[in-house]
């Protein structure tokens, strides 16, 4: 769902993740604090994916480091459609506990997160440290280094008998827009964005959760006093695995005969992974 208070130059978005999470985790055995963190990743993935006004634009966050127990964690989110994979050392992992932090799992890692427009062929793409005590932190630091614009993200997830459910709340200082008049994004401590932030921070776990309160209720709990709260619904959104053994045919064809004949197996197949789904695709190239 999409939200906008003009009054206060703000935008937001709010999620909530129920079946297409359990789908994602069910591709990979993960254990518990992998899983949570997984999850943390895909319900903020599809707050940025919502941010891209390009249909056919992808948006992806990636978290890597050269030597921690998780070294690489990626999901993207593109037209509705979310996924999402991490790769970790097992054995180390269990060291840690049930409720390992966000450096323990990284160490000095690095956020990435990358807007693709696949209308016109753009990339933007920023790079911050891989810092703070959760992924929201580490992705405000992200638009305020990257962009300077102040952002807000909240996000809770919970594990039960009945699967795993995500919600999550981003609220984003707008640029004044008017030429000629400093943007309002580069003043840290604008009065309007302390106002909506403390407002929108003083959102629970529970709220985010609860799914007797539906998502424009829980934005009309946070913002009524407002002038005037605009919202806009969003769409259901679903796993995305685009892994197809023409879309392998499409990327292996673009490699020289020579190249591909060393990738065959002895049955002249090249046996193609997707991390994504954990299926395996046998491919030939007549």
């Amino acid at each position: 769902m999409h939200f906008t208070l003009p009054d206060r130059n703000a935008r937001g978005r709010a999620v909530r993740l129920g079946p297409v999470l359990d789908t994602i985790l069910a591709a990979h055995s993960y254990p518990a604090p992998v899983k949570h963190l997984l999850a943390q990743a895909l319900a903020i993935t599809a707050l940025l994916g919502t941010l891209l006004k390009d249909k056919e634009g992808q948006l992806t966050l990636q978290a890597q480091t050269q030597d921690g127990v998780i070294d690489l964690l990626v999901c993207d989110y593109r037209n509705g459609e979310l996924r999402g994979y991490v790769r970790h050392d097992r054995a180390r992992l269990d060291e840690l506990g049930p409720n390992p932090s966000l450096f323990s799992l990284f160490g000095d890692g690095y956020l990435a997160i990358t807007f693709d427009l696949g209308s016109t062929g753009e990339r933007y793409q920023g790079v911050v440290p891989l810092e703070g005590e959760s992924l929201a932190e580490a992705c405000e630091q992200y638009f305020l280094q990257s962009e300077q614009i102040p952002t807000l993200i909240r996000v809770a997830v919970q594990h039960g008998p009945d699967g795993c459910t995500a919600g999550a709340l981003l609220l984003q200082h707008l640029p004044d827009g008017e030429e000629g008049r400093e943007r309002l994004h580069v003043q840290l401590d604008h009065p309007e964005w302390e106002h909506v932030s403390i407002l929108a921070g003083s959102i629970s776990e529970e709220e985010l959760l609860d799914p007797a309160l539906d998502l424009e209720s829980m934005v009309w709990r946070l913002f009524h006093e407002e002038r005037e709260v605009r919202v806009h619904s969003g769409r259901v959104l679903t796993r995305g695995c685009r892994c197809t053994v023409d879309h392998y045919r499409d990327i292996l064809s673009r490699f020289a005969a020579s190249e591909r004949a060393e990738m065959e197996d002895e049955n002249g197949q090249i046996l193609v992974d997707c991390s994504f789904c954990s299926r395996q695709f046998a491919i030939e190239i007549d």
